[in-house]
């Protein structure tokens, strides 16, 4: 079995649908209040929509207002990877999964202040969603 990480583009595109390939594989981002998840409130986990790692709790999960599902810190740090984005003319920290390499977002300084003050912007296409039971 091919681990995520090694999948080739052919294998990623016959796995995910296009607007996951796109967002996780090409870096695009769907259109604000669009997604499946920016308006969610069931308690659960996010997992990445790629291969399923766990990355955000809706424990975590906050209305920002940004048109995609937010949160203020994921589950495991080490699960995640941070890099810098300097695309479109910005600087800003792309989120990306650290298993299979997806990318899920940005992360800005922008959350609550009495939390951990970061917002994970984050692609419902990105997603998947397992309910608590």
């Amino acid at each position: 079995m091919t681990s995520a990480k090694d999948k080739t583009e052919e294998e990623w595109k016959k796995e995910l649908s296009k607007l996951e390939y796109d967002v996780l594989r090409l870096k695009e981002t769907e259109r604000p209040f669009t997604g499946e998840f920016w308006d969610h409130k069931e308690k659960g986990i996010y997992k990445c929509a790629g291969c399923g790692a766990e990355l955000f709790s809706s424990e975590t999960k906050f209305v920002s207002g940004c048109g995609w599902p937010s949160y203020y810190d994921a589950i495991d740090k080490s699960k995640i990877e941070e890099k810098k984005d300097r695309t479109h003319g910005m600087i800003r920290i792309e989120v990306l999964c650290k298993n299979c390499g997806g990318h899920l977002g940005h992360v800005f300084n922008d959350g609550p202040s009495d939390k951990t003050g970061l917002r994970y912007c984050i692609n419902s296409a990105s997603l998947t969603f397992e309910k608590a039971d």
